[in-house]
């Protein structure tokens, strides 16, 4: 099974169901239906079909980690933003970090790989999962991320993300 909504139902909670409860809380979003992306570079394949000229828009790229004592995290950047992950481990204070594995993902985010989300973090609170952001969302008007399938990008404004978190109780670490 791949990343896309045609595969939605099989996942604990689907794109659909997620983007019924943004509608519930009243989160505003854009949706853009495209073929599945599976990296940054695909997505900037596309990202000019959706950009809004002179909209402050942040475009994320996002990774599923672990530690050597099996603690998840999902890291949020900037999507052209380098990062060394030995670097990003010893700044937090965490040690060495790796990619987690498709079947922990699936686990603990409700995904799979190629549709990795900060929208996963609906999962990931009930997981223990920790959730890393880029500071520059912070910043940003409005914010680029999949609605738990690759086949999909919806935009959020910074305000209604912000909202997201309050209403699933996920703490964010912000990252400089």
């Amino acid at each position: 099974m791949d990343a896309s909504s045609a595969y939605q139902d099989t996942l604990p909670l689907s794109s659909d169901a997620l983007l019924a409860q943004l509608d519930e809380w009243g989160l505003a979003y854009r949706m853009h239906t495209h073929g599945p992306l599976r990296t940054v570079e695909d997505a900037k394949s596309v990202e000019g079909q959706f950009t809004v000229p002179g909209e402050n828009a942040l475009r994320v790229k996002n990774l599923y980690l672990r530690d050597k004592k099996k603690r998840n995290y999902l890291v949020t950047l900037e999507q052209s933003r380098e990062i060394d992950l030995k670097a990003l481990g010893a700044e937090l204070g965490i040690g060495n970090l790796s990619f987690g594995s498709a079947d922990r993902l699936l686990e603990n985010l409700g995904i799979r790989p190629g549709a990795v989300s900060p929208l996963a973090m609906i999962n990931g609170v009930q997981n223990d999962v920790r959730f890393f952001m880029d500071a520059a969302a912070r910043q940003a008007e409005v914010i680029y991320m999949h609605p738990l399938v690759n086949d999909r990008t919806v935009v959020l404004k910074q305000t209604d993300m912000m909202a997201f978190f309050d209403r699933i109780d996920c703490k964010i670490t912000w990252l400089p």
